[in-house]
Parts: structure tokens; sequence; C-alpha cells
């Protein structure tokens, strides 16, 4: 039998509506008295009040939750998310389902209540930097999720779909390495929490959390590291946000100093496409030949000229929808690896001669 709230309340010997507070209204209690029956029921199994059950007591809301890193306007300006949150739309709307857009951009606080009470009968986690809060708050609901991002220690039967990260963004690595190119910055946002923009000085590419950001820098720094260019001498580039005002700000500079690089290797096709509007700006006279390369492949990279990694964005989308509303009998088959191909265009080219 299932533990309830009531079981929770007698354990700790407050009322239920005290134990619903704890959930619903953490302001109206004091933190030692919510922690303390949150102890309680985290020791009994109880997840906690089901938003589902509170507003339409019925088994099922009819609505998928999408989570991201972001805010909500992301979800309508990123050209990869539109396309991405299109393929997830078509899905659902053949399910006879609907799409709750639930962005994470608050303090964890805030945004673990947002998924606690999301009303929802199941969640994509789209673009999450460290998502294993989240799942744990989703398990502990019962709830079906299917993730984007490939985890180390994730369970065969977790449903996943998504790409070889790190395979995708050796390939465009590679290419610029086999043009000669030594001298490389690495643009990534978001790299670590809070972290300014502009170069950043870390150890290890193991330093960053993010599963995306961690695959893709790991797939330039193998690249680099075969032709003998080690992690120490790339130049990492934070960017706050994956915006190309924020790539802009976090290039500023670089291509002023006495050794510029000669390539900058992009984690998004909107922060290459940033850099491309940094090096627009500079005079004729006073602009140095960077290779510049992206990844995602969004519309405006061809019109740009961009070198990238293309991969499927709306057939992530609807793949990652149909895993959540229609999920396969076989576990195996709820894992699903996108192809991607390097597309290579005149954005990138062989290192100048000195």
């Amino acid at each position: 039998m299932k533990p309830t709230l009531q079981a929770v309340a007698d354990a700790v010997g407050v009322s239920r509506s005290t134990v619903s507070n704890a959930y619903s209204r953490p302001d109206q209690l004091s933190a030692a008295l919510r922690e303390r029956i949150l102890g309680a029921a985290r020791q009994l199994g109880y997840p906690g009040p089901n938003p589902t059950a509170r507003s339409l007591r019925r088994g099922f809301v009819g609505s998928i939750g999408v989570l991201f890193t972001s805010q909500l306007s992301y979800a309508f300006t990123d050209p990869f998310a539109v396309r991405f949150l299109a393929g997830v739309g078509e899905a659902a709307e053949r399910h006879g389902t609907s799409m709750l857009l639930v962005p994470l951009s608050r303090a964890e606080p805030d945004a673990r209540r947002a998924v606690e009470n999301a009303a929802v009968d199941g969640f994509c986690v789209y673009c999450v930097a460290d998502e294993e809060w989240a799942l744990e708050v989703i398990r502990a609901r019962g709830l079906p999720y299917v993730s984007t991002a490939a985890r180390d220690d994730a369970g065969l039967d977790e449903r996943f779909v998504g790409i070889d990260e790190r395979a995708a963004a050796r390939s465009v690595a590679t290419h610029v390495a086999g043009l000669g190119h030594r001298r490389v910055a690495l643009l990534a946002d978001s790299v670590l929490p809070d972290a300014p923009a502009g170069p950043l000085a870390l150890s290890g590419v193991d330093q960053v959390p993010h599963p995306t950001t961690h695959g893709r820098l790991a797939g330039f720094a193998d690249a680099f590291a075969d032709v003998g260019v080690g992690w120490a001498e790339l130049t990492l580039v934070n960017a706050p946000d994956n915006s190309r005002q924020a790539a802009a700000a976090a290039v500023a500079g670089l291509f002023d100093r006495p050794t510029p690089p000669t390539a900058v290797l992009a984690g998004s096709d909107v922060l290459a496409l940033g850099v491309l509007d940094v090096l627009a700006e500079r005079p004729a006279g006073n602009r140095p030949p960077v290779s510049v390369t992206g990844f995602d492949d969004v519309p405006e990279a061809a019109s740009a000229g961009l070198t990238t990694v293309r991969q499927p964005a709306e057939e992530k989308g609807r793949i990652a929808a149909e895993l959540l509303l229609d999920p396969p009998a076989d576990a195996a088959a709820g894992h699903v690896l996108l192809p991607t191909a390097l597309v290579v265009r005149t954005s990138t080219g062989p290192v100048p001669r000195s």
C-alpha cells in the first residue's frame, strides 16, 4: 500500500494541512518543521501531493512537461529549441495531448517546486544543466521521463534520445585541425554556473558539469590531442548564455591579443554566429582570417556559410515525445541515438601563413 499524506502527518504529529503546506506553501512553516516533515516523507517513501489528483482527481492530465534551464523566452527565440519543440508538439498532437513548458532558470528550491507541482503525465528533460536533482524529483513523483542528454550513470531502462555529442564534436574539430589550426579557442555557454564572460581557466574538461557542454568540449579536445595540442594549450571561452550577444561579449578582445586564435570552435551555431558578428564589425584592415565552426545546423547557418555539425532537431523532439507517450515494450528500444553529419561551408579554411 502506498504511503499517504495522513501517514506522514501521523509520523510527525501534525495535521494533514500542515504536511500539505510543507510542499505547496513552505513559507507558512519554520524551516525546521518543514525539514522534519520532508524527512519523514522520504523515510516512508511518500512522494508528495500529486498535483494531478489535486486538480482533476483523475488518473491523467493530458499534458507532458518539457524542462529546460533557461528563461521561458528561450523556447521561442532559440532556433534549435523552436525546431525541437515543433517535433514534440507534432507527436503530442498525434496522441491528443498538450505540452507544458517548465523553465528552470530560477534558484534550485523554486525550480524544484516547479517540477514537483507541474500537472503533467511525464517529462521531457530537454536541456537541464545539472539534471540529477530534477530526475530525483520526477522519480519521487513516479512519473516517466525521457532525457536528451546522455549520462554515464543512466540505467538501461531509462528512456533517452540524443546524439553522440563527443564524436560529433570531434568530427568538426578534426576538420579544423586538418586545416592546420593549432591556436584554437573553444567557445561554450554556461561552462560553469555563474562564470563570467570571457576566457576561463579550467584544469580539464571533467570540471564541466553540463553533460552536453562536457561532451562537445571533450570531443573538441580529443581531436586536438590527436595532433599534439593539449587541453592547456587551448583557450576556453565562456558565454553566459546561448545567444549571439553573449558570444560577442565573450570573445571581445580575443582577436586583439598578440597571438590571437586562428580558429574558434563554438558549442552551438548561435554562439558561432555571434563570433562572425564580431569579426564582421571589425575594420577591413583589422579583420583577422579566423575559421569559425558551430553545432546544430540551424537555418541561418547555411546563409552565413557556417561550417557546423548537423543534428535532426525536429526528429529529436518527435522521438522524445513518442518515447514518453507510447513507450516501447523493449527497454533497449527506448534508447535512441540519432545520426549527425559534418557540414563544411566557407567559414573554415586553411590556417593563414605567417
